[in-house]
């Protein structure tokens, strides 16, 4: 009778484990989606005002339509697409806005201050929303590695979760501005 007993309560407990393993699994995967979705809102952010910023008539025309094709390119990208197209734009905003003076005849323009000082936060938040992403990724990767969750297969039917790969460095004259 004691067998018994001993072998209920070590499956109650393995029940547990299990559950608990789950409901971990379970919550780091819709904190991937919400960061995902702040990613996601980040980045159509930064190619909004990428977009404003290169139909404002302050770039020369040249500058004015690498840096709205590549934002274009990077808001209607398809996922499989989506970190190219943002590295393009990361590239062109760097190559646009190159040098410091750029950021001073924008900031002259009309309505040129709240646009840089729009983007320089778009341009901040973008690696600190990916990084965000990537470290949930991780930490459920690291979960779903273990034998106990591929065994008894407790991601379910969740995708394995990818992390965001982007050149997400902002162009050098608006950190320095930001900065001074």
């Amino acid at each position: 009778m004691t067998t018994v007993i001993w072998i209920a309560v070590a499956l109650l407990l393995v029940g547990v484990y299990l559950s608990w393993t789950a409901g971990r699994l379970d919550r780091l995967h819709a904190r991937i989606d919400a960061a995902r979705a702040a990613l996601d809102a980040q980045l159509l952010r930064r190619a909004s005002i990428a977009q404003e910023l290169a139909t404002a008539g302050v770039f020369d025309p040249a500058a004015s339509m690498v840096l709205y094709q590549a934002a274009h390119a990077a808001r209607l990208a398809q996922e499989e697409q989506r970190e190219v197209a943002e590295s393009e734009l990361s590239q062109a905003l760097r190559a646009v806005l190159a040098e410091t003076a750029q950021v001073r005849v924008l900031r002259d323009a009309p309505g040129g201050e709240a646009m840089v000082d729009e983007l320089v936060a778009a341009v901040r938040r973008v690696p600190m929303a990916r990084r965000f992403h990537n470290d949930a990724v991780r930490a459920a990767r690291a979960v779903r590695r273990h034998r106990t969750v591929r065994w008894f297969r407790l991601a379910g039917h969740a995708p394995f979760p990818m992390a965001f790969e982007m050149d997400d460095e902002p162009p050098t004259s608006l950190t320095r501005h930001a900065t001074a």
